[in-house]
């Protein structure tokens, strides 16, 4: 029997429309995952930028009142967190070296101590960014407070015999660190903060701080190791903040300080249980590796060979000059 003229019609068409959809489907399909995977130009590192990239971080700390000139006014600005606030203020401060309108931020969060003021958030301005205004401290304060820095009022200083490290501080991802380094910094001298520990990347790391297939992690460990605690100056724990993967050039605390170490090489292999409150920038790792080169004694911790060095190294805060 012949096939009828209707059928043949009908088959094309169907096909037709079956490949239609599943080209409509197909690229639908890709539309939606270019979207979901396409990398965010943003946050792509330029050629320019240099060092270790931190999270986008918007923290402050708790039980702290900054006092200063209000930029806007909590009480006709209520917010839902103080992430939310901090990112205000950002926005008032461009980063690129310019003035920001807004270098601080005081958050109301605790609603039953707050009352009425919860959610408030202050905007203000402080003369000094880097020495900023206190007004309370302590358990009985209810606000929660933080900094913003233009970009280049984040470097200080690390003044050594052997050079100045300059340490880029993440204000916002480390508050309670960074204000406590900021309490160094007003200080004229920082006796008893020094380097007393110094290893060398050995021949487990490259000079760019990879490490080297098939070899040990240590020791060496690829670090230097001091304290940051002022003689006549009181101490406090400082809480577990950003812990992202070591890399070199990292300044991390040991536990809750005042030990602190630098980096002279990534270490994956420690995971990310240390607060790392700044980054040495990548120019001045050669005055790391200058002091991880000096004369070392060994000695024995939790059953490790370290190496001490002979002669500790003197450690002082200092501003670093920045454009207004």
């Amino acid at each position: 029997m012949g096939r009828r003229q209707n059928d043949s019609d009908f088959g094309r068409f169907a096909l037709f429309a079956l490949f239609l959809i599943g080209t409509i489907s197909c690229s639908a399909v890709y539309l939606f995952l270019s979207v979901i995977l396409r990398p965010n130009s943003e946050s792509l590192p330029s050629a320019e930028d240099e060092g270790p990239k931190e999270e986008q971080c918007c923290r402050g700390v708790e039980n702290l009142e900054l006092w200063g000139e209000a930029v806007k006014w909590g009480s006709e600005f209520v917010l839902n967190s103080s992430e939310e606030c901090c990112m205000a203020c950002k926005r008032m401060c461009n980063g690129e070296g310019g003035p920001c309108l807004c270098n601080s931020w005081v958050y109301c969060g605790d609603r039953e101590a707050c009352g009425p003021r919860f959610g408030e958030c202050w905007l203000k301005k402080q003369q000094d960014a880097l020495n900023p205004d206190r007004r309370d401290s302590g358990d009985l304060v209810m606000w929660t407070s933080g900094l913003v820095f233009r970009k280049g009022e984040e470097i200080v200083g690390m003044e050594t015999d052997h050079g100045i490290l300059r340490i880029k501080l993440l204000p916002e991802c480390a508050p309670n660190s960074v204000f406590y380094i900021l309490e160094l910094l007003a200080l004229p001298h920082c006796i008893g903060c020094q380097i007393h520990r110094a290893e060398s990347r050995g021949s487990f790391w490259d000079s760019k701080g990879n490490h080297i297939k098939r070899t040990p992690y240590g020791p060496p460990f690829a670090l230097i190791q001091g304290t940051l605690e002022s003689h006549g100056s009181i101490f406090k724990d400082i809480p577990k903040e950003y812990c992202p993967t070591v890399r070199r050039g990292s300044v991390a605390w040991v536990g809750s300080g005042p030990e602190f170490f630098i980096s002279l090489a990534d270490h994956e292999e420690w995971r990310n249980p240390y607060t790392v409150f700044g980054y040495v920038l990548s120019e001045d790792m050669e005055v790391l590796e200058k002091i991880s080169q000096l004369p070392t004694k060994s000695e024995i911790w939790n059953s490790i060979k370290i190496s001490i060095l002979e002669n500790p190294v003197s450690l002082r805060f200092r501003r670093m000059n920045t454009k207004s």
